[in-house]
């Protein structure tokens, strides 16, 4: 083990040593020379280096060769080949015996080849090993001798990469530091102030001390403050398209919802599966909702079990019980029937784009891709004349802006929308076509019972903020990105979000 010695002994010696050369010296051979460690002599000139032009050090880099852990113990014991043939009797030894030894398997190939073992197959006790020589020269641990003494140059490139290949040697790389007089060198060293104090100021004593020159290229200590989640950056991004698209955003701090805003305004019958406890958080107190707009809520009553507006209906019996139920929304899309409603009630029809970025609820089975709770991101544009074409286009506009610009849309079911469209990208990562979202187009039995005029149709799309955020910041587990396990150092850690728009 190489010494490492106190800081200021080894300064004295090193700017002795300084003092008497003309040229320089390396500090790779201040060490060899002292037997201390490299890096006790490179944080020595790092001090020196502090204290002003006292010296100048250049950076070096040099390669030179060194003994794997497998080269000293044949630089000390022979090699593998060697230790084989001195193992082995005159009456000769098993070649199964031969083989339980550490050395044995590599030994035995390399000392075949080299002509100094034979092989009996047909021995009577089975295969045996007899030796063919009673002297060798074993060059392998010569060689490596050599090296250990610092003498790899007297070997040739050939033999150096020889025992490089059988994982005996390793070329190394060695940093070390070319050290010569600085302008003001000087054999005393002299500790340099690093703070001007009221008391040097008062004394005057300031004008006698040496200040060490302010680095005014040093980063201050990063202050301590808070950081964005991943969801939030992320939501911040998809925030800025649908602002830069026009669309004004939808107030959504509405999380407990009735059943009729978040199901029957949307022309979902009560009946539905998503409406079982399985699949939707109900609350118990307040369990009921009781504030309707009553003329709405009749129309809608009577959409759902007599039809109306070109629609037959569902033709079940609506119970207001069933509407009144408190829940956690399921889906932003309870905003948007809202906004919709109020956009109706104005005297004039004006076009509009809303979109919301928000939390939903779902009573699922939590896994590495599902949490019952996620953020729901949705766009929804209202307007005469529109069709699924101008679905297409926004869709298309809008997912160019994330960077993605190969999409394909699939038919689908939705109970409000009609016609219904999933939206798929293909994920250059994954090789395949992975779906991105779910669109559609507002059926009349939800928009005309609101009092949206005749003509009006509204298009919209949804998709999670968790899948892009989860591509973008690597995570394979939704629990890693929200919830009670979350690593606060990820948080931390996460870049800014860009996306490759």
């Amino acid at each position: 083990c190489i010494p490492v010695l106190s800081t200021y002994p080894i300064l004295k010696t090193l700017l002795r040593r300084v003092e008497k050369v003309d040229g320089g010296l390396d500090s790779q051979d201040v060490a060899t020379s002292l037997g201390v460690d490299h890096q006790a002599i490179v944080g020595a000139v790092k001090s020196l280096l502090a204290l002003g032009d006292v010296i100048s050090a250049d950076q070096r880099s040099s390669k030179h060769w060194e003994l794997t852990g497998e080269g000293c113990e044949i630089a000390e014991q022979g090699s593998h080949e060697a230790r084989v043939v001195s193992s082995i009797p005159e009456e000769g030894m098993p070649q199964s015996q031969l083989m339980k030894l550490a050395f044995g398997k590599v030994g035995f190939s390399k000392a075949m080849s080299n002509k100094w073992i034979r092989l009996d197959k047909g021995h009577e006790g089975g295969p045996r090993i007899f030796k063919t020589v009673e002297h060798l020269e074993d060059l392998v641990r010569d060689k490596l001798l050599l090296v250990q003494k610092g003498q790899a140059s007297q070997l040739e490139e050939k033999e150096k990469n020889e025992l490089k290949k059988r994982k005996l040697l390793s070329e190394v790389t060695v940093k070390s530091y070319w050290i010569t007089k600085g302008s003001c060198f000087s054999t005393t060293i002299t500790k340099q102030e690093t703070e001007l104090t009221p008391e040097m100021i008062a004394s005057g004593s300031w004008k006698e001390k040496k200040f060490k020159p302010y680095n005014f290229e040093a980063l201050g200590v990063a202050p301590d403050c808070g950081h964005l989640h991943p969801l939030m950056k992320v939501r911040t991004q998809f925030r800025q398209i649908f602002l830069e698209m026009g669309f004004t955003e939808m107030p959504t701090n509405n999380f407990i919802e009735s059943s009729f805003w978040n199901f029957d305004s949307l022309f979902q019958p009560q009946q539905h599966p998503a409406r079982d406890q399985h699949d939707t958080f109900f609350l118990s107190d307040p369990a009921q909702a009781h504030e309707f707009p009553q003329d709405y809520l009749e129309r809608v009553r009577k959409v759902h079990s007599e039809g109306g507006f070109g629609s037959q209906g569902y033709k079940y019996d609506w119970k207001i019980e069933e509407a009144q139920k408190n829940i956690l929304r399921t889906h932003t899309t309870a905003v948007s029937a809202r906004m919709l409603y109020k956009l109706a009630q104005q005297e004039k029809f004006t076009p509009v784009k809303y979109f919301s970025i928000d939390r939903v609820f779902r009573n699922e089975t939590l896994d590495a891709t599902h949490l019952a709770e996620f953020h729901q991101i949705e766009g929804v544009v209202a307007d005469y004349g529109l069709t699924l074409g101008d679905l297409m286009g926004i869709l298309h506009q809008f997912f160019n802006k994330l960077g993605i610009t190969k999409l394909r849309f699939k038919p689908a079911y939705n109970p409000y929308t009609e016609p219904s469209m999933e939206v798929f990208s293909y994920h250059e990562g994954l090789k395949k076509w992975v779906e991105v979202g779910n669109s559609g187009m507002f059926r009349p039995e939800m928009l005309l019972p609101m009092g949206l005029p005749e003509g009006v149709t509204v298009i919209a799309w949804g998709l999670s903020l968790e899948r892009p955020t989860m591509i973008k910041y690597g995570i394979n587990n939704i629990r890693e990105l929200v919830g009670h396990k979350v690593n606060l150092q990820m948080v931390y850690d996460s870049p800014v979000c860009r996306l490759d728009s």
